[in-house]
């Protein structure tokens, strides 16, 4: 039985590798409030969240108070490179409900307000 576990959860393990997501990865921030930065967006269980790893102003790198703070939280893919879950505006310090859209390199990430309404998009790329 003891074998059997640990077959079905290398067997997990190894499938989620193969249909990787083509959201993970690090993505770089369009601007907001003067800053932009570098977020790295991997499994948190079994959806996706995003990390601030960097943090920079148009001096250069910051060491801002959001460096290790989870802004894009607990994304369920739907498929087809889209994702839903919420995201936190750390300027406001708001949560949104959040959709994201990867195609290619490029990420369009919508946060929303009642009910999906109200949205405001940001683009955000591919660190590479």
């Amino acid at each position: 039985m003891k074998y059997m576990s640990i077959g079905c959860l290398l067997v997990v393990i190894f499938a989620r590798m193969a249909v990787a997501e083509p959201v993970l990865g690090t993505w770089v921030t369009s601007v907001d409030d003067g800053g932009y930065s570098h977020i790295e967006m991997s499994y948190c269980g079994e959806n996706i969240c995003g990390v601030v790893k960097r943090t920079f102003n148009n001096e250069g790198e910051t060491d801002s108070p959001t460096k290790g703070k989870t802004v894009v939280i607990d994304m369920v893919p739907q498929g087809g490179g889209v994702y839903k879950g919420k995201v936190w505006r750390p300027s406001n310090d708001k949560i949104y409900f959040g959709r994201i859209k990867v195609e290619g390199d490029s990420m369009a990430l919508h946060g929303c307000i009642a009910g999906g309404l109200f949205c405001a998009k940001r683009t955000w790329t591919r660190l590479k």
